[in-house]
């Protein structure tokens, strides 16, 4: 592959005290990335933070042949202030504002992107014509076409490339995924699905999202946001999306922004979709951040099947069997003598479970260096904005649409 470029080093001499092993040493291979738009909210804390410097901190991520790879990150961005300010403060010294420098060093090899939407596509062509393999956050791009031509381009050029598929790393859906495969629900019925909270509209109190997630004009909204979650989710936990019928919705048609100027919210804030999934599952997410939560855990996903169901938020999921599933009698003149969360018991970890985004940043570090499986491509990411694009056009013509499947 074009820009592989890993520079070795070697860990100093190990010496096996009681045996009779020769001395040996540790490879430490270094690789570098750019990472462009992490002195945003997730960039900084998810991918920087709790990824690339846990990696670095832990001594780098051991190799399959017992080597040691180490992630050497360059922070890129438009703003000189916040990239000085945000490699100060954990020990970095490289950072820049110029994509075309990041791109010209051979010693980088990966591009990683978390910007806006809108400005995604391009930047991400000009890494793939740079031979830099390619990571980047979801959305991919804001339109189907757009996301299709990037993944054609990154497959002509041969480099590596994946998209963040961060919920499918979280505790709760590994522990549901577990509990689909090894057949505990039966036949799968149904499965439903909230996730929001109360966004601040930013008069009284400041919002705690980016102004632009509210105009439509620059690819905010929540349908291109979340479906494209739900899309590898279903996927990837239950089974196959084969159709949509979406409702999007603009609750709170003004906001104001992070200079205190009110500004017209022209996009969506809300979603509610129902999915028809293989196997005449029916899939029911609403998507909102106009909301107030009461329930266990900001996303929340029950899935209901004939011998058992099972409740999985971020990091908890609990099951209830049909042995155990109580038998109420609908009365509404008497108190409910049924404690309801009582019957249901705790799938346990079993297994470590890291940050979601850095077990997957490990998975692909892996696979550029050691060709190990990644399926999590930006082909997969097309998908989830083909499902987006059907739930908006759903949402105009008011009906059910058939996903169909991608073309090559």
């Amino acid at each position: 592959y074009r820009s592989r470029r890993i520079i070795f080093a070697r860990r100093p001499v190990w010496r096996c005290r009681g045996c009779h092993r020769k001395d040996f040493s540790v490879a430490v291979k270094t690789i570098g990335i750019i990472m462009n738009g992490v002195t945003g909210r997730m960039g900084t804390n998810q991918h920087l933070i709790r990824s690339i410097l846990a990696i670095r901190e832990q001594g780098g991520l051991p190799l399959p042949g017992g080597d040691v790879l180490l992630p050497d990150p360059i922070l890129l961005g438009r703003s000189e202030h916040k990239l000085r300010a945000l490699a100060a403060a954990h020990g970095l010294t490289r950072w820049s504002t110029s994509l075309d420098d990041c791109l010209r060093n051979p010693g980088d090899t990966i591009y990683f992107d978390a910007q806006i939407t809108g400005e995604r596509a391009e930047a991400v062509r000009a890494a793939i014509r740079a031979g830099k393999h390619i990571y980047c956050e979801k959305p991919v791009a804001a339109d189907l076409h757009t996301a299709l031509d990037l993944a054609r381009r990154a497959e002509a050029a041969g480099v590596r490339h994946g998209v963040v598929q961060d919920k499918l790393f979280l505790p709760g859906m590994i522990k549901l995924r577990r509990l689909v495969e090894s057949g505990f629900f039966g036949r799968i019925l149904s499965v439903r699905g909230e996730f929001g909270y109360w966004v601040f509209e930013g008069d009284w109190q400041a919002a705690q999202r980016p102004s632009w997630n509210y105009r439509q004009e620059v690819g905010g909204g929540i349908i291109v946001d979340m479906l494209c979650h739900w899309r590898y989710v279903l996927d990837n936990v239950i089974a196959p999306v084969r159709s949509v019928m979406c409702r999007g919705a603009n609750h709170i048609p003004q906001r104001v922004d992070e200079q205190g100027q009110p500004y017209a919210a022209t996009a969506d804030d809300a979603a509610y979709a129902t999915f028809e999934l293989d196997g005449g599952i029916v899939a029911q997410i609403n998507s909102s951040w106009c909301v107030r939560v009461y329930r266990d855990e900001l996303f929340v996903l029950q899935v209901d099947g004939t011998h058992g169901s099972a409740v999985a938020g971020l990091r908890d999921c609990k099951t209830q069997h049909r042995v155990n599933t109580p038998k109420p009698v609908w009365n509404p003149d008497v108190p409910n003598p049924i404690d309801f969360y009582a019957g249901w018991q705790a799938v346990p970890d079993n297994r470590p479970m890291p940050n979601a985004f850095k077990a997957q940043w490990e998975l692909f570090l892996q696979h550029v260096v050691c060709d190990t499986p990644f399926p999590w491509t930006l082909r997969e990411g097309a998908k989830g904005v083909q499902l987006a694009e059907l739930g908006l056009q759903s949402w105009g013509e008011r009906r059910w649409l058939d996903v169909p499947d991608l073309p090559a």
